[in-house]
């Protein structure tokens, strides 16, 4: 089954639920941390409003764009009505497309849905490195100096997010809303014991202990 991740800076009328439809899978994630962005695992659209709270969709699509984790992603500036000018600002400034708001999710997954999505499947990021440590994501697997790691799912994915946000300390409840763990709900100590797991076999490979423990805050990658 493909799948595809949907950033959304901005409410969507008719919810977030995930979509099915023959081989593909659509997940919509709410995006308001523009510094964070949740495990993409799929081929990445974004969809900006072209006036945000904190700066125009046009900056922002263009520090997408300057995003090596982002810069691939397919991203579609919703206009606040079709004027001529605006839409060529959005193109030149890196967009793929444009709509016309306000969005719907009908809307959002036809258009989605409608698109050609073998050029984008192939455009994605296949390859996550931190030092000697790399995910490869094609093949579901991590490796240290070329030997693979023994991971279990939950421990991959989260060995994936801590390599592509260095340095940044996050909280039990943000690892698990990144990972897409909030429905049914997840306590927050398994945080804990996918923890323990992956620095058992990061440590078993030779790979040292990178995950550092911040006292009353959460977990840290630290760069190796």
């Amino acid at each position: 089954m493909r799948r595809i991740d949907i950033l959304l800076a901005s409410e969507l009328t008719g919810g977030l639920a995930p979509f099915r439809h023959d081989d593909i899978e659509v997940v919509l994630h709410r995006w308001t941390d523009f510094a964070e962005l949740p495990l993409i695992e799929g081929a990445l659209w974004i969809f900006i409003d072209w006036v945000l709270p904190e700066m125009s969709g046009l900056e922002l699509c263009r520090r997408l764009r300057a995003d090596a984790i982002t810069s691939h992603a397919h991203v579609t500036i919703v206009l606040e009505e079709d004027n001529v000018e605006d839409r060529k600002r959005a193109l030149r400034m890196g967009a793929d497309d444009y709509m016309v708001g306000p969005l719907t999710r009908n809307a959002l997954l036809d258009r989605v849905l409608g698109a050609s999505l073998s050029e984008q499947d192939s455009a994605g990021i296949r390859v996550v490195a931190q030092g000697d440590l790399t995910v490869d994501l094609a093949a579901f697997q991590a490796r240290w100096q070329g030997k693979p790691i023994s991971l279990m799912p939950n421990e991959l994915r989260l060995l994936r997010y801590f390599i592509e946000h260095p340095g940044r300390v996050f909280t039990r409840t943000q690892l698990i809303a990144a990972l897409g763990k909030q429905e049914p709900p997840v306590d927050e100590r398994t945080v804990d014991v996918w923890i323990g797991r992956l620095r058992r076999a990061l440590k078993g490979v030779g790979a040292g202990n990178p995950l550092r423990t911040v006292r009353s805050l959460g977990y840290v990658f630290d760069t190796l």
